[in-house]
């Protein structure tokens, strides 16, 4: 393995933490005695591309920095090749980072745990979810979440976090169950009526909502929660139970372990990883080991 390491840097993320994280983190890896490259982008696609090309080099490790934006374009670089997988967490959210037990806002710590994995040679295979040519690590949504994403996205006059509270206040006031198809694991074709139907490689979204609370990123199979038929009065009961993850007990919520899983409904589009995916339908499909990180 090389010793030099990449950090692939989102300097936006957290409202600047990402620029300033990469240097703390810099120096624990150099103190390691790594060598340790910086990469950023002018946007997305030319970040995603720099990426590429540093796994491409046989770069040791790539590390990304910032939340789970940045995380998701990493896995797009990484999903499929030997190249080991490290996490800065320092973005908003941070749920792929939380799944697997890493150090959040702190990226000194997260920049000694990854040399000490990388000189023990301590990498942990996990899945990752595919969706068209879309890896993903966390969850994949669909429905009443992913319409408050759709939203607040929209709800360019007003910043933080703040704007998703509202934007569920407004969808959950325009809220009627969504007609879906549903094919699991090949199997017959089920149409079902459901507020929301969530896809877990691993168990968060949203910043802490334990919306696939069971999942487990080494099993080779999704955790697909079901919030299904119900009205806005028992949406209003469930959907709080989801920090805790004790939704999962409601009679309204089904969970089904899975390792494929079709998707169709009208007028839904998929986020995955918190970003945007594209419009139903689709087909989504656990991969086993597809990634290796520098986790516990």
């Amino acid at each position: 393995m090389t010793s030099e390491i990449t950090l692939f840097v989102n300097p936006t993320a957290g409202s600047g933490r990402g620029a300033r994280a990469a240097q703390p983190a810099a120096s624990a890896l150099r103190d390691a005695g790594f060598s340790v490259r910086t990469v950023l982008g002018e946007d997305a696609d030319d970040a995603l591309r720099r990426a590429r090309e540093a796994v491409a080099g046989g770069t040791g490790a790539l590390i990304a920095v910032g939340g789970d934006g940045m995380m998701s374009l990493a896995l797009q670089a990484v999903a499929g090749t030997s190249t080991p997988l490290g996490a800065v967490a320092v973005g908003t959210g941070n749920d792929f980072a939380r799944a697997l037990g890493l150090p959040v806002r702190d990226p000194s710590a997260a920049g000694r745990l990854a040399a000490e994995a990388l000189k023990a040679g301590a990498l942990r295979p996990i899945d990752l979810g595919r969706a068209g040519e879309r890896w993903f690590g966390s969850v994949l949504a669909s429905g009443f979440d992913s319409r408050v994403n759709d939203r607040g996205n929209r709800m360019r006059w007003i910043g933080g976090r703040f704007k998703y509270d509202l934007a569920i206040l407004a969808e959950l006031a325009a809220f009627r169950p969504i007609p879906y198809r549903v094919r699991l694991d090949g199997g017959p074709v089920r149409e079902i009526e459901a507020a929301l139907i969530a896809v877990g490689n691993g168990t968060t979204y949203g910043g802490g909502m334990r919306i696939c609370a069971d999942a487990v990123m080494d099993d080779g199979l999704f955790d697909v929660t079901v919030v299904g038929d119900c009205s806005r009065t028992t949406l209003l009961k469930v959907f709080p139970k989801v920090y805790r993850g004790t939704h999962l007990a409601h009679p309204a919520v089904t969970v089904h372990r899975v390792s494929s899983i079709e998707l169709a409904a009208a007028g839904v589009t998929a986020y995955a990883d918190g970003e945007p995916l594209g419009a139903l339908p689709l087909t989504a499909t656990c991969v086993p080991g597809a990634v290796r990180v520098l986790a516990p």
